[in-house]
């Protein structure tokens, strides 16, 4: 509220889009960290409307936390931030609960004052244990840390995601969906049809001013095939980046709709009998300004690099799927009488196949990752893909299976190949790969085995990313 008595910072959405797009820009370029936190600390110091700083992270199964910490207490104290772990699913245990949480100055946003509230700022956090060493379950540090290699060796992993959601009636339906046992649709309309007054239509453009405002680098938006579907589309980025974009996608849309009092809901098949949302990654790899992926005489214009990062994802599809498909609820995107990507495959125009090979040219040529849910961990998920892409083992390209295998059918499946997966255990680590299978099991155990035809009360009420912690503690 802006009163004479509250002046807090309010900039417009013009400037705020320079403001964030500079600060993208000294971020991808890689300039030094503590030289930005000083450019950073001082503009906050200097600017006398900031109040609060949010500060984020990403749990285990991909639940994004925020912080707020007054500005002045969190100048005097960034280097001495706590937190209590064990309050977080996945994370330490209640005997060594404390945590520190480290600030990633070059990661910061300015907000638009109309959506998260005039006088705050966000930032992204590491999580890091009691010595002050980068704590196992942040995926967000193993990503930074596996883009960091890469960049020594002169190569940037580049990412785009396009994630898809669904705008339900009402506030909380997601969590009202336990008494109600319905989703109730805001629009009909279908694949690109809506009226621009819609409900869905000034949502989606709501949303992609803020996305704008924020330097995504939009490029289109519309509403997707299922009703009351949305799609906002926009530029791939370094790595870290776009798996950051897409917690502050989803908190973008959850906080537009909310305001609109109505839900923006990001399970994977929140209904039945039509189409699910999917997260679906776009991913290359350059070198100097050089796509690696690319090569015009190559089959469908991609290099033997790329070929190889594509049969080292497929082969081990199986056993990564619980990564990528997180929730009991995944498992019914993956119906193939949806145009679901379940099967264990490359094409370039079997919608059906895992990977896709989109037509590209020597700027725009990569693969698109469809199998993933828009519920899964983006930093686990873009860690798997680029760590097992550039270094896992996979079949050459003349002994790539022509019949397609297909992806686990529930989350039990996906739980056993993941948990006797000697590669995913390696690629984790023990105690994360045995803390994550614990959690999805949980999960798991408290939902039906059959997924069934109808969707369950309790795969929405046990979902990971559904604000429903007071009633997990009552079972």
């Amino acid at each position: 509220m802006d009163t004479p008595l509250r002046r807090f910072l309010e900039i417009p959405y013009e400037q705020l889009e320079e403001r964030n797009l500079e600060a993208k820009t000294e971020r991808v370029a890689g300039l030094d960290p503590g030289r930005i936190r000083e450019s950073r600390m001082k503009a906050l110091a200097d600017e006398r409307g900031i109040k609060a700083v949010t500060v984020c992270f990403t749990d285990l199964e991909g639940r994004f936390h925020m912080l707020d910490y007054d500005k002045k207490f969190l100048l005097r104290s960034a280097d001495n931030l706590t937190f209590d772990g064990s309050s977080i699913r996945g994370f330490s245990r209640q005997a060594e609960s404390d945590l520190r949480l480290a600030i990633d100055w070059p990661a910061l946003y300015w907000l638009p004052a109309d959506v998260f509230g005039p006088g705050k700022v966000l930032v992204y956090g590491y999580v890091e244990d009691q010595d002050a060493t980068p704590y196992a379950g942040d995926l967000r540090s193993r990503l930074k840390f596996l883009t960091a290699e890469l960049a020594a060796q002169g190569l940037v992993a580049n990412v785009a995601a396009e994630i898809e959601g669904f705008l339900f009636q009402g506030r909380d339906a997601e969590r009202r969906y336990f008494e109600t046992g319905a989703f109730e649709y805001v629009s009909t309309g279908g694949y690109y049809h809506s009226l621009p007054g819609d409900t869905l239509r000034r949502f989606i453009d709501t949303c992609a001013e803020v996305q704008r405002a924020l330097g995504f680098g939009n490029e289109k938006d519309h509403p997707e095939v299922a009703p009351s579907q949305f799609e906002m589309n926009y530029a791939y980025t370094e790595a870290t980046v776009a798996a950051d974009q897409v917690q502050l996608y989803k908190l973008i849309a959850r906080q537009v709709a909310a305001q609109m009092d109505l839900t923006a809901c990001f399970l994977p098949k929140p209904v039945a009998n039509v189409n699910g949302s999917g997260c679906h990654m776009n991913l290359s790899v350059a070198k100097g300004g050089v796509n690696l992926f690319y090569d015009r005489d190559g089959p469908e214009g991609l290099s033997p690099f790329a070929w190889r990062f594509i049969n080292r994802t497929l082969a081990t599809a199986d056993e990564l799927c619980l990564i990528f498909n997180s929730s009991v609820n995944a498992y019914r995107r993956l119906d193939p009488q949806f145009e679901a990507p379940n099967q264990i495959k490359v094409s370039s125009s079997d919608r059906g196949a895992m990977v896709r090979v989109p037509i590209g040219n020597e700027r725009t040529a990569r693969i698109e990752v469809r199998s993933i849910g828009p519920d899964a961990n983006p930093y686990l998920t873009t860690y798997a893909l680029l760590k097992t892409g550039l270094e896992g083992t996979g079949a050459d390209e003349g002994e790539r299976p022509v019949t397609a295998r297909f992806l686990p059918p529930t989350i039990y499946d996906a739980l056993h190949l993941f948990q006797t997966s000697p590669y995913a255990q390696e690629l984790l680590g023990w105690q994360v790969h045995e803390k994550y299978a614990q959690l999805k099991l949980a999960s798991a155990e408290r939902c039906a085995k059959a997924l069934g035809t109808r969707v369950k009360r309790s795969e929405i009420q046990f979902h990971h990313e559904v604000t429903n912690q007071y009633l997990w503690g009552q079972f």
